[in-house]
C-alpha cells in the first residue's frame, strides 16, 4: 500500500499538469483573496502556500464543475489506479479543514477539538511539534489515512493572547446561528487567517487590535511584508 505522502505526490503531480494550470490559478486567486496573500518574506509563507494547495486539491470546485479536484482525479485516473488506491483516495477526499483547540498532547498524538462542531480528533504526529501547548488555537487540515488522522503541511497558529477572543466569538456566532443567522465557518476561518497575516506584518500594534471581531471595527489593511534588511 502506498504511503500518504506518495498518494499526495501522485495527486499533486496530476493536478498541476499544464492542462490544469487555469484551475490551479483560479483556486489560488480564490484562496488568497479570502485568506490574504503571503509573500516569500513572510514567516508563514510556506504553510500558507501549503494551505492553498490543500484547498485546491480537496475543496476547490473548478468553474462549471460540481466535483472537487480530488474527485475529478479519481474519476479520470480510476482506470490507472488499483482498487485499494481508489478506496484510499475516497477516504482522503474527506479531509477536515478548520480551526481547532489543542486538548491533549502525548507522544505521537495530539487531541484536537473542532471549535465549530466540538468534535474531538486524535491526530497522529510523530514529529516533535515545538512550542505546541494545551489550549493553543490553530488552523489545520486533517488527512484521514488507514484509520488515522494526520496533519497536512498547513499549520497556522493563533497567539495565546487572543485565545479567549476567538473562543468568545465562536460562542457568539453559534448563539446567533440558533436565532437563524447561519455561521459561515469558511468565512470565519479566512478572517482569522487574514488577522494572523497582519500580526506578522504589524509588529508594533497590539494583538487584540488586530483580532477585533466587533462589526464597527475597521480592520487595518494588510501591509506589504518587510524586507530582509528590516528584520
Amino acid at each position: 500500500m502506498s504511503s500518504l505522502s506518495e498518494l499526495q505526490e501522485k495527486l499533486l503531480a496530476w493536478s498541476t499538469r499544464d492542462e490544469r494550470k487555469e484551475e490551479l490559478l483560479a483556486a489560488r486567486r480564490d484562496w488568497f483573496d479570502r485568506h490574504g496573500e503571503p509573500h516569500e518574506e513572510d514567516k508563514s509563507f510556506e504553510t500558507r502556500m501549503n494551505g492553498m494547495l490543500d484547498y485546491y486539491l480537496y475543496d476547490f470546485r473548478p468553474p462549471g464543475s460540481s466535483e472537487t479536484t480530488i474527485e475529478i482525479f479519481m474519476r479520470e485516473s480510476g482506470p490507472q489506479l488499483t482498487t485499494d488506491e481508489l478506496s484510499v483516495y475516497r477516504v482522503l477526499a474527506k479531509s477536515i479543514h478548520g480551526v481547532f483547540e489543542v486538548k491533549k498532547i502525548k507522544k505521537g498524538e495530539v487531541r484536537l477539538r473542532d471549535l465549530f462542531t466540538d468534535a474531538l480528533h486524535d491526530v497522529t504526529e510523530r514529529r516533535q511539534m515545538v512550542g505546541l501547548e494545551k489550549g493553543d488555537i490553530l488552523e489545520a487540515r486533517l488527512l484521514p489515512h488507514e484509520g488515522r488522522l494526520f496533519f497536512s503541511g498547513a499549520f497556522l497558529y493563533h497567539p495565546q493572547e487572543v485565545r479567549k477572543l476567538i473562543l468568545n466569538e465562536v460562542k457568539r456566532q453559534k448563539k446567533e446561528e440558533g436565532k437563524g443567522t447561519p455561521f459561515d465557518v469558511a468565512a470565519f476561518v479566512a478572517s482569522l487567517s487574514r488577522m494572523a497575516l497582519k500580526l506578522e506584518r504589524y509588529r508594533n500594534v497590539k494583538v487584540e487590535s488586530l483580532y477585533d471581531f466587533r462589526p464597527e471595527s475597521r480592520p487595518l489593511a494588510t501591509p506589504p511584508p518587510r524586507s530582509r534588511n528590516e528584520e
